[in-house]
């Protein structure tokens, strides 16, 4: 069983960053491609970012590109996603998730695609 634990959120004004990170543990962190996804009060969950295993392939939503950054640690088997030039509507629960491929270039940004989720970590951003 993975377990996977983020952590980073917090309050923000406009304009300003923070770097969340998702803690993996229970199986070994290669193999497992991560996500990032998001969910406003009232909304749908989105994806925000995903990266493969081999960390060779990352994929981004567009109301993200340019200003969020997903890396992976595989030491410390954890992913991290630096988000600067926050605005208002990036206010949501941020959730980390994994699931295992067999493929170095697979980073998906379908939630379905992914087994294991985290608990989340609210993020708001005050303008």
């Amino acid at each position: 069983q993975v377990q996977l634990v983020e952590s980073g959120g917090g309050l923000v004004q406009a304009g300003g960053s923070l770097r969340l990170s998702c803690a993996v543990s229970g199986r070994t962190f290669s193999m497992y491609y991560m996500g990032w996804f998001r969910q406003a009060p009232g909304k749908e969950r989105e994806f925000v970012s995903a990266i493969s295993w081999s960390g060779g392939r990352t994929n981004y939503a567009d109301s993200v590109k340019g200003r969020f950054t997903i890396s992976r640690d595989s030491a410390k088997s954890t992913v991290y996603l630096q988000m600067n030039s926050l605005k208002p509507e990036d206010t949501a629960v941020y959730y980390c998730a994994t699931a295992r491929s067999g493929s170095g270039a697979y980073a998906p940004a379908s939630a379905t695609d992914y087994a294991n989720w985290g608990q989340g970590t609210q993020v708001t951003v005050s303008s």
